[in-house]
């Protein structure tokens, strides 16, 4: 396959189209984006069921579209999931039935190009690194909040991942003993508390529920409280809903709580807030701030981080993916002029006439 981008002069690094791929429990998104972060093609598809091998087969199929339009010279992963230290084998999904499963090397054997696999929050938080709200900052705490909480601490333009690359799991750090139950079968878990599913969760019981103040949420979902979604509360809160706007506060009471404690323990310089909730902006953000500054440890002796909306959307999976995928590009490309130089080297001396073999 040929470069990407013309000859360039000698000693600027070459600067190859990739492909992001960010795989949810509900969707696949995949995308081709340039060495700017730019977002050249999109793609969604859904997660044909909880299967490993159809979902395997919607990556090559995305890829494969991609390829046959742009020069594409890496595919780079996001999975909801553990992802081992080494960056290869999906070691457990919650949305999937990932077990050990080595995700790396079976989409490179079908789509011959470098492939790397990482956790999606450690993508994300790549990408608004890289090309978002953390731009400038050396030390940058992630979190994403979603169903649950999860993070990324990128320390000085790399993701921390801890002894086997299961690093970042906030949301099931225990701030509230014998508290709700989690899925991950402990109680009190951080996102509990200060996720989507919290919001949703103390929203239906509301509405199920006689209270005046739920009313108009009541009349969104016509009196069926399973119908209610986040999105239908930010909205609310958005249009004025007292009830609406008090959740997202509590949310952001005890997430600006959490985060008090992840700043007391890792320092970061700046704290991103990401995920589908983070939408909510203000609304969740404010309520956060003032929490946090309450409850920092050392509050009025040190340098405050800031607490910024993560500016990326929904892109920055697929985004930092392809980011990631960029340096194998390179890594690859290396290898591969190491290799035809080498082989040059031989045939010149192959070629000498005074060449014996015994060189």
């Amino acid at each position: 396959m040929s470069e990407v981008l013309p000859r360039r002069t000698r000693g600027l690094r070459w600067e190859p189209l990739t492909v992001g791929i960010d795989i949810g429990g509900t969707k696949v998104l995949g995308a081709v984006v340039d060495p700017h972060g730019t977002v050249l093609s999109l793609e969604r598809r859904p997660t044909e069921g909880h299967d490993v091998r159809l979902v395997e087969d919607t990556i090559v199929d995305l890829v494969d579209g991609f390829a046959r339009e742009y020069d594409v010279a890496a595919v780079g992963i996001g999975a909801a999931g553990f992802v081992d230290a080494t960056r290869t084998v999906v070691m457990f999904s919650p949305h999937l039935d990932w077990r050990r499963e080595p995700l790396r090397a079976r989409v490179a054997e079908r789509v011959r190009l470098p492939v790397v696999v990482d956790n999606d929050a450690n993508t994300a938080a790549m990408a608004e690194c890289h090309f978002g709200a953390g731009r400038g900052h050396r030390f940058v705490l992630c979190v994403t909040l979603g169903t649950g909480i999860g993070g990324a601490l990128v320390l000085d333009n790399r993701v921390y991942r801890g002894a086997n690359g299961m690093a970042g799991e906030f949301g099931h750090m225990q701030v509230v003993p014998d508290g709700h139950w989690c899925q991950c079968g402990n109680r009190g878990c951080w996102e509990q508390y200060a996720s989507g599913n919290a919001l949703v969760r103390d929203a239906r019981e509301l509405v199920r529920s006689s209270s005046p103040m739920a009313d108009h949420l009541r009349d969104l979902v016509h009196g069926d409280a399973e119908r209610l979604e986040g999105p239908q509360i930010t909205e609310a809160a958005r249009d004025g809903d007292p009830l609406s706007i008090e959740l997202l506060a509590d949310v952001g009471r005890w997430l600006g709580v959490g985060l008090a404690g992840m700043a007391a323990a890792f320092d970061p310089g700046c704290i991103i807030v990401g995920g589908g909730l983070s939408s909510a902006g203000d609304l969740l953000i404010g309520p956060t701030r003032q929490a946090f500054s309450r409850s920092l440890t050392g509050r009025g002796h040190r340098t405050e981080p800031e607490i910024l909306q993560a500016s990326l959307g929904p892109n920055a999976g697929f985004i930092g993916a392809a980011d990631m995928a960029r340096s194998a590009a390179r890594r690859s490309r290396r290898g591969r002029i190491r290799r035809t130089r080498a082989g040059r080297t031989r045939r010149r001396l192959f070629e000498r006439p005074d060449f014996t073999g015994t060189e």
